[in-house]
């Protein structure tokens, strides 16, 4: 029996005692809000003074949340809410503030991000001298002879295509590999000692779906490896331990905490072939020791270089995950690359480079069929896909397992720095939710790359949110942490106003792409727990969901969108228990 059961009965033995008549006990099987106050049993926590934004289409506003035993008991005026005020309950006065569902997340990498800030991290460079800087303190903190690997430089930085140079780590090293991720993970910088350990030369050939950067002219390695190539070095980078692995996700957990969110979909988990996943392993861990404090779903990693045979391990490390508590729906899929390095997959070629389209990483025969056989099973198909031709590709592919299976269960694309208007319509036919990353679509050095390699009319189409909300898409917003910041109150100001939340000076880019902010919150709560699985718990304040909960010190529905990115999160709730911040900043009220 739940402390909710314990105290109900409690409450209607009392009265029947007091009153000894039958309409005392009917009145005790009535919790209806508004009911007398004796109907309603106590709660365990009841937030009043509020301004309250559901989320919930038929009762967006409200006063007053009840939560007991970690579930909402009730939402209405404060008056109404009254009746679930009893001995134990604590009340919470949050004179006039805003509170809301918390914030979701549908693409976060908590392994990729954690270790990013653990080792040798460049997120906070500035320059290229800045790089250079962290990095020279990291060999100097760890004296030897092992590689060092770090994450977090910007492609803008590196003029005129991105692609950095071996020279500037080799200042810095000679005798120990280097090896540096970009933010968004599909390229490496390295210096001569990594090439050298790996046998990269001129000679070297291309992996399939991959590129080495070479000298136009001598055709020698430069120092930047893209997507499939980066493998050449990986065997260098110190593998994490297990406990690397868990304490990357207890930061990952406590980091969104601190900004309001309690849920996300781990976008990339690898299987082995035996269907076990070190990952998974790492997740369920943290889980029993008490400190995943977030709602988690798992996209399983599918293998472009296999085929198949791979389904069977993807659904039983699907089986186990679910087991284990988390949502395990989803299979992720690479169908492309970037657009500054030419590895999105285009429809027309990149406008510097006639006779290059980019390259689709996985087939359009395999990708269909992938999808078509995970589809029957009522696996959610979610597609990395950055080029319009890698997005018409996915709808493709949805569109053939829809037509072989008669459905297909929340289709997602992540990305689509480029959609072409044709397919615009395709997103409302076919359900696809589309999954984009809001702090992205503004103006900041990397768009002035994307631009300058696909022209002027396809740089009308960058990011096209409101475009795709009329066509009848659901949109949900993941910010591809570590990628970018997850800051979702950054997020709702840059997709309400196209402009980028560091430099508010910069022009907005294709405002028309705004959204509303109402439109806006959704794709980060309720949207967001959809395309997660999670809508029927979490995502929205309303009666017996999970009591996942934020304030904020401003209410973002009054302030100036230009202003929202300044909000703070004050106190985030998880399951009715406080995460972030504290009950006892706000004024509270005795029990009667």
């Amino acid at each position: 029996m739940s402390a909710q059961s314990s105290r109900f009965f409690r409450h209607c033995a009392h009265s029947l005692l007091l009153l000894a008549g039958v309409a005392s006990l009917a009145a005790c099987g009535d919790d209806k809000v508004g009911g007398a106050a004796s109907a309603a049993p106590a709660a365990d926590l009841l937030f009043t003074n509020a301004r309250v934004y559901t989320v919930e289409a038929g009762q967006p506003w409200a006063e007053a949340v009840a939560i007991d035993d970690g579930k909402i008991v009730a939402v209405g005026s404060a008056a109404d809410l009254k009746a679930y005020q009893g001995e134990g309950t604590q009340v919470v006065d949050l004179g006039g503030r805003l509170l809301m569902p918390s914030f979701g997340d549908a693409h976060v990498h908590p392994v990729f991000g954690g270790l990013s800030y653990s080792r040798c991290s460049l997120h906070a460079g500035k320059t290229v001298e800045d790089y250079q800087r962290i990095i020279k303190g990291c060999l100097d903190s760890h004296p030897g002879t092992d590689a060092v690997f770090g994450v977090g430089w910007q492609d803008g930085l590196f003029p005129p295509n991105g692609i950095p140079r071996k020279e500037v780590l080799d200042a810095l090293s000679s005798d120990r590999a280097l090896i540096f991720s970009n933010v968004g993970g599909h390229s490496y910088w390295v210096n001569s000692k990594a090439l050298a350990v790996a046998g990269i030369t001129k000679d070297t050939p291309d992996p399939e779906n991959g590129t080495i950067d070479r000298d136009p002219v001598t055709k020698e390695p430069i120092g930047g490896l893209q997507e499939s190539a980066m493998a050449l070095v990986e065997a260098q980078i110190p593998q994490p331990t297990q406990e690397e692995l868990e304490q990357s996700i207890v930061y990952t957990s406590k980091l969104f905490n601190s900004l309001g969110i309690t849920n996300w979909h781990d976008a990339l988990v690898e299987v082995a072939g035996d269907g076990s996943s070190a990952v998974l392993e790492a997740y369920r861990a943290v889980k029993e020791r008490g400190e995943l404090t977030n709602h988690v779903a798992l996209a399983l990693k599918w293998e472009n270089g296999k085929g198949l045979e791979q389904i069977p391990a993807l659904r039983q490390a699907a089986a186990r995950a679910e087991t284990l508590g988390f949502k395990a729906r989803a299979v992720k899929f690479f169908a492309d690359g970037v657009i500054p390095q030419h590895t999105a997959a285009m429809i027309e070629p990149y406008s510097d480079d006639p006779h290059n389209h980019g390259t689709l990483q996985i087939t359009p025969e395999m990708f269909n069929a992938a999808v078509t056989q995970l589809g029957a099973q009522g696996v959610q198909p979610y597609v990395h896909a950055i080029g319009d031709m890698a997005t018409r590709a996915s709808l493709d592919a949805f569109a053939a397992a829809k037509a072989a299976n008669g459905t297909l269960y929340r289709p997602m694309i992540t990305h689509m720095n480029v959609v072409d208007p044709p397919d615009w319509p395709r997103f409302g036919e076919l359900g696809v939710i589309a999954q984009f990353q809001a702090t992205w679509s503004s103006n900041y050095p990397y768009m002035d790359l994307t631009k300058q390699v696909i022209g002027p009319e396809r740089s009308q189409w960058i990011y096209p949110a409101n475009s795709l909300l009329k066509a009848g898409a659901v949109i949900a917003y993941g910010a591809d942490w570590p990628v970018a910041t997850a800051d979702p109150l950054a997020g709702l100001q840059v997709a309400t106003t196209r402009v980028n939340y560091e430099d508010t000076a910069t022009p907005p880019l294709l405002p028309d792409e705004a959204v509303s902010l109402e439109e806006a919150v959704k794709a980060y709560t309720i949207n967001v727990a959809y395309a997660n699985s999670m809508e029927d718990f979490t995502g929205s304040i309303a009666k017996g969901k999970s009591a996942d909960l934020v304030v904020l010190d401003q209410d973002i529905f009054k302030i100036d969108r230009m202003q929202i990115a300044k909000t703070k999160v004050m106190l985030t709730l998880f399951e009715g228990k406080p995460v972030h911040g504290a009950l006892d900043q706000f004024k509270s009220q005795p029990a009667p």
